[in-house]
Parts: structure tokens; sequence; C-alpha cells
């Protein structure tokens, strides 16, 4: 988890899948986000699975190396999978997928104070569909995937402004 710990304004918990390659790359681009514009220490930024497939392994390289691209070389992260204490100690949760939209709100508990959205949503460009390039080795996948992420969590950030 990055961003502020404690005393954070806004909180975002960004989940799909696995957290190996979707979810990662949207925290790992909102926080490269929130660092050039100076927002940072507002924020409480972190990714999670719905499943426990991967808990405790590290990102997919083929992320790591596209993140490199793109000037992101700090972020590190560690597969865990989404609690119920995400779903209240979370503003939003924001899936990458629509089928994730449909598993959270299938597994919230009760008392969740979290919202609930999908990324894609964001996305003033494309549609709001987020194709998972995990099971692809083009690497131009992932690239075209940080890409609409980059796109999406601006707008994101400018909804959360207004």
């Amino acid at each position: 988890m990055a961003g502020a710990e404690s005393g954070a304004v806004k909180s975002v918990l960004f989940i799909c899948l696995e957290n190996i390659c979707l979810s990662p790359i949207a925290e790992a681009v909102f926080l490269d986000l929130l660092k050039k514009k100076g927002e940072l220490e507002q924020w409480r930024v972190d990714s999670a699975a719905l499943g426990d497939y991967y808990t405790g392994d590290s990102l997919d390289e083929r992320v790591v190396e596209t993140l490199k691209k793109k000037g992101i070389e700090n972020y590190s992260h560690v597969v865990r999978q989404i609690t119920d204490e995400d779903f209240r100690d979370f503003e939003i949760i924001i899936a990458l997928q629509e089928k994730d939209v449909d598993h959270l709100m299938d597994i919230e508990p009760k008392g969740s104070t979290a919202g609930i959205s999908m990324l894609g949503d964001f996305d003033t460009v494309g549609g709001p569909t987020i194709n998972d390039p995990y099971y692809n080795a083009d690497i131009k996948e992932f690239e075209d995937l940080i890409e609409k992420v980059m796109r999406c969590c601006e707008e994101y950030l400018k909804c959360e402004k207004l």
C-alpha cells in the first residue's frame, strides 16, 4: 500500500481477479500521477485481487517492463486478496473489468461504506472495456493497457476534484 498512511483525504482500491497485472498497473499509474501533481500525501492507494491464486507473489515481468517504459520504476508490489475491511477502509473500490464489479457486489459485506465503480467508465476516448493482456505474449497490449489506464486515472482524478 502506498500514499498517505494516516489522515488521508481520499482513498482508492483498485481490483482485478489476480492482482498481478491489471489492478497493480492502475495502482502504479495512479500513484505516479499523484506524485507528479504533488498530491501523493493526500491519498491512500492500494490494489488487491478477488481471488487468492497468486497471494504473496510479485508483478508479472511484462508489467514491470511496461511500467519502466513509461518512467514508472520505483513501484513494488506483493499480491494480496481483498478483505472485508477494505469495503470499510476505502472510499471507493475501482474494478478493472465489468465481471469484477459483479463479483465485488456479490462479496460486499454488510456495513460496507465503499463505493464501487469500474475504471473504464472514466475513459473519454475509448469504451469502458479494459482487456486483460495477461494471456497474450504481445507486449504491445500491455502498452495499450497502460495508455488506457492513464487516461482513466486522469479523468477519475478530475472527477474527484469537482
